[in-house]
């Protein structure tokens, strides 16, 4: 049996840990291996953890690392890493820093110098995007809009021009107002609301966002939820009645405008550039 060397004699590192979602088996063989192994497991809930570890029988040092402490918690850790220490920090499901406390310890530990190593696994997002049905190629990840709902409406205002699927985590108590704002600024796009993703109430609802809202608003959901919302229904092309030479003069007849200027506007009413616009004319005088 190789022994474990003393911690003066190991560089410390900082293990991010993937832990289940809801399912305790869907855990990595090397994720219950770091566990056993590290010095001190930092838990955003020591609890939510303790439930992890005594299944698998892990006995460790644990201590607490969330958003109210992790300031100070995050310059304690790194003490105890340069001085040699292993520490697994954990969430209470999913990958730390995503969504969760951890960014600010993994930026303290670069800049000490200190390693830090991920351990992936389960992720909710991933997990609900998978079965979806929607365009999963490209797509953006957006965690949790702000609580408010002028906010809210404000940050899905600038998502109204994407054309990739857009992800969300969302509490169940703000998801009938999420989708009615989300109905309103994004329109009736297709979009799915994954609930308790691996646990035993499961629940994948489809539909458009109006849809949706219309739905939870009279049963509103409970457990964690991840939202995904597909891209809009591409504009129509138009196809233009005249041509582009004969509109120019009607904008320079109807309009006042110069030459330059109604190729310009003629223009951009094609999706043309200016110089694919010049080109156009050339040709229809040859």
């Amino acid at each position: 049996m190789k022994r474990k060397k003393p911690p003066e004699e190991r560089p410390g590192c900082l293990y991010l840990v993937a832990t289940p979602i809801g399912n305790l088996e869907d855990i990595t063989l090397r994720a219950l291996r770091v566990l056993r192994e590290a010095d001190v497991i930092a838990c955003e809930d020591t609890r939510q953890t303790q439930k992890l570890l005594s299944h698998y029988e892990i006995s460790k040092r644990m201590v607490s690392y969330h958003e109210h402490n992790e300031m100070t918690r995050a310059a304690e850790l790194v003490i105890e890493l340069e001085q040699g220490a292993q520490v697994a920090l954990v969430s209470d499901a999913g990958t730390p820093g995503i969504s969760d406390p951890g960014h600010r310890l993994v930026t303290l530990c670069q800049r000490h110098g200190i390693r830090v190593m991920p351990v992936p696994g389960p992720s909710a997002l991933i997990a609900a995007l998978a079965v979806s049905g929607l365009p999963a190629d490209e797509f953006v990840f957006v965690g949790f809009l702000p609580p408010r709902s002028g906010e809210r409406r404000r940050a899905l205002q600038r998502l109204a021009t994407e054309k990739r699927t857009i992800a969300f985590y969302e509490a169940p108590h703000r998801l009938v107002e999420m989708l009615g704002d989300a109905a309103e600024t994004l329109g009736a796009r297709p979009a799915v609301v994954a609930r308790e993703v691996t646990k035993l109430h499961e629940e994948f609802v489809r539909g458009t966002l109006p849809e949706l809202a219309e739905r939870f608003a009279k049963k509103p959901p409970l457990g964690e939820i991840t939202l995904l919302v597909g891209p809009g229904e591409p504009a129509p092309i138009v196809t233009p009645k005249i041509s582009l030479p004969e509109r120019v003069e009607e904008l320079m007849r109807l309009q006042q405008l110069d030459h330059k200027a109604a190729l310009k506007q003629a223009a951009k009413e094609r999706g043309l550039s200016k110089r694919d616009a010049y080109r156009v004319l050339l040709s229809d005088r040859q």
